[in-house]
């Protein structure tokens, strides 16, 4: 993937012409796809329980740094560089991580199921520094490794099971709303929509750096508060504030303040305490479910289909946005995203169960034994420590 990540840019640089570029765009494209399934799900069957929440969502604050940077080069260099050297420059990191894969360590869990136990042991062995969580892994993925998978259950006919189900609504569902929040038609038209609404190319702009810059810092801290606060509840609490935020964005808008005056700050204001929300909420979360709450045999799978509904809800927004806009106003449109959030509110309480300090093996205990969907009373998959 990494190495597509840089065919792909240098493909897109140095594009002759219009037609050149779109098909090394959709190349470079398998590479985002490809790699937004594989690395969080590599990264959760790496890490230990306790903090699988924090090291997967690294993922998304590398993201956030691309996101900024890409801003920061695109305002600054602009006038100076053009459109190709911009492209250019993202085969440098990609370079970078083609380079350092072949020094990773590999899953413990792909090893004992595809090699041998003493390989999973060797892998554990180079990124744990307890002997005694070293011990106590090895027995589970031991215990897995021992029993014999029934055949229904692996791959996709796995993900037809009923007993995965549950999982399967859950980590699609959440995926669905983390893009189709309206964070993405956020990130790509806030300079559209603030040009629209009468402030200057360069104002635009600048506040787009400053969505990109609240989207990394919150992004940074929900990474550091997911594994105490917990998923389930990171989306309960912040989730409320992404809806009231764009109710405010929509009365704005369809006031239409004069530019400078206090209407049109409250546009920035909104605009960033939904980035504030949203971003230190559903983000957070929405590719590290996808990453820990399917079962080793069919995993894969899972994972592909998650990133494949994380990426079909954005070109749904990404495609629908402008459309919106023109047909029920740039307000109206607010509003619209305002229910959406509320939906994804809702559909976490009563359908995503919290899987804090739970091994990927107690999830998948909890699937079978049918107690992953929360109930009054019993929402975690295993008890909070005191």
């Amino acid at each position: 993937m990494t190495a597509i990540f840089v065919l792909g840019a240098l493909a897109c640089a140095f594009s002759p012409d219009v037609y050149t570029l779109i098909i090394s765009r959709v190349f470079l494209g398998l590479a985002v796809g490809g790699s937004t399934q594989v690395v969080p799900m590599y990264i959760s069957e790496l890490a230990p329980a306790h903090k699988r929440g924090h090291m997967v969502t690294m993922f998304n604050i590398a993201i956030g740094i691309g996101i900024f940077a890409a801003n920061i080069i695109g305002f600054a260099a602009r006038d100076a560089w053009g459109w190709r050297p911009m492209v250019a420059i993202a085969a440098i990191p990609a370079a970078v991580v083609f380079i350092s894969m072949f020094f990773l360590p590999k899953s413990p869990r792909w090893a004992a199921e595809h090699e041998s136990l003493d390989s999973a042991l060797e892998q554990l062995q180079r990124i744990r520094t307890s002997e005694r969580d070293i011990r106590r892994e090895m027995r589970r993925i031991h215990a897995n490794a021992n029993e014999e998978t029934d055949p229904r259950d692996i791959g996709w006919r796995g993900l037809r099971q009923p007993w995965v189900r549950p999982a399967l609504v859950a980590a699609l569902g959440v995926a669905f709303f983390t893009q189709a929040g309206g964070l993405e038609m956020m990130i790509y038209y806030a300079p559209t929509f603030l040009s629209d609404a009468g402030f200057g190319s360069s104002s635009a702009l600048m506040a787009s750096i400053g969505i990109s810059i609240i989207y990394l810092v919150m992004t940074v801290l929900g990474s550091n508060i997911v594994d105490r606060i917990g998923r389930r509840r990171l989306v309960l609490v912040m989730g409320p504030g992404s809806v009231l935020s764009l109710i405010g964005l929509g009365i704005m808008f369809l006031l239409h303040p004069q530019p400078g005056s206090m209407g049109s700050w409250l546009i920035i204001a909104f605009m960033l305490l939904f980035m504030v929300f949203n971003a230190g909420g559903i983000q957070v979360v929405g590719w590290l479910l996808g990453a820990e709450m399917f079962p080793l045999s069919m995993r894969g799978n899972a994972t592909s289909l998650h990133s494949a509904m994380l990426w079909g809800s954005d070109l749904l927004v990404t495609s629908t946005a402008l459309t919106l806009v023109t047909k029920i106003t740039l307000g109206g449109t607010m509003w619209f995203y305002a229910g959406v959030n509320l939906l994804s509110v809702l559909f976490v309480y009563f359908m995503v169960p919290e899987t804090r300090g739970a091994s990927l093996e107690d999830i998948e205990d909890a699937l079978r034994e049918g107690r992953f969907r929360p109930t009054r009373g019993n929402t975690a998959i295993v008890e909070e420590e005191e």
